[in-house]
């Protein structure tokens, strides 16, 4: 199994991501990525043409409910517990 991926291009990729990897980490660290991706070419074999491509791993349907027209607050209840208004607005301090 050619290495996909050199340790050398790790001890980059880690300074990069300012990490601190010692020789037995990079060793590893070369290890693993180099499995992950011999992994994904097995993955490349199988046959998906027949596979339906997705958005999602699981069928949802529309979770929201139906907007309905209600009720809303009087304005003078809306107002009541704010600290500060011009009977008509919420006074709030510029922000800018």
């Amino acid at each position: 199994m050619k290495e996909k991926i050199t340790r050398e291009e790790v001890r980059h990729v880690a300074d990069l991501a300012r990490l601190d990897l010692n020789p037995d980490e990079e060793v590893q660290m070369t290890q693993q990525l180099n499995a992950i991706l011999d992994y994904m070419e097995k993955l490349n074999e199988v046959d998906t043409s027949q596979v339906e491509p997705t958005t999602h791993a699981v069928e949802r349907a529309n979770v929201f409910r139906e907007d309905v027209v209600g009720p809303s607050l009087q304005r003078d209840s809306a107002l009541a517990n704010a600290p500060q208004t011009d009977g008509v607005h919420f006074v709030v301090p510029k922000v800018i």
